[in-house]
């Protein structure tokens, strides 16, 4: 059993995680690529609780986690799916302004919210080819003192270096990347996609 941050699991269920997959292959992982999978899992796990048990001051901590977040996850392939319905109605100085604030959106809210909460343990159970996406299902079990465990499947799959980066997560069965989608739709169907570029601006400046 590993350890791993219950502020990462929790706020995968909170706040969904707006990570998609990047470009898609035509050929299914490899076994052996999807043991790597799960070890990239693993590590991630151990570095991210690494971090947050560290003895340095809150804003260290977080700006260490920010660091991490951008390295290990899909952020501008998120990005673009998260806004895919809209694309082609908006302009090039508006995709522009949203794709400045994604990255630190993004990051904020994981970080903002992750060194509030307290240890959990996960559980590499296995891990399988995602169709024939060349990414990997990495199938985890999540234990928390006092409550029930449950599921969380990471997808993975290798952005254009090469390197393994998280593209979405489902938590007990919901598809998270799709209920971030769902939520940018709300916003900008009422306020427009200025408006939705907006609140991402102001929640970063409260996250500075």
């Amino acid at each position: 059993m590993r350890r791993f941050s219950l502020g990462l699991t929790a706020l995968a269920i909170i706040a969904a995680p707006i990570f998609a997959a990047p470009a898609i292959a035509q050929t299914a992982a490899t076994p052996a690529e999807a043991v790597s999978a799960g070890q990239f899992i693993s590590t991630l796990s151990d570095n991210a609780f690494a971090v947050l048990k560290e003895t340095s001051s809150k804003p260290a901590i977080k700006a260490k986690f920010r660091a991490m977040l951008k390295d290990n996850f899909a952020v501008e392939d998120a990005g673009a799916r998260l806004i895919r319905r809209y694309r082609n109605q908006i302009t090039p100085a508006q995709l522009a302004a949203y794709q400045a604030v994604l990255p630190d959106y993004v990051v904020n809210i994981y970080a903002d919210r992750l060194i509030n909460y307290s240890d959990a343990t996960v559980k590499i159970v296995r891990t399988q080819p995602h169709g024939s996406t060349g990414g990997v299902d990495v199938f985890t079990k999540v234990e928390v003192a006092g409550k029930a465990p449950f599921d969380i499947i990471w997808y993975v799959q290798k952005g254009s270096s090469g390197k393994w980066l998280v593209g979405n997560v489902t938590v007990s069965g919901v598809n998270l990347s799709l209920t971030q989608e769902a939520d940018f739709s709300a916003i900008i169907s009422k306020q427009g996609f200025d408006g939705l570029v907006a609140l991402m601006k102001a929640s970063n400046a409260k996250s500075a």
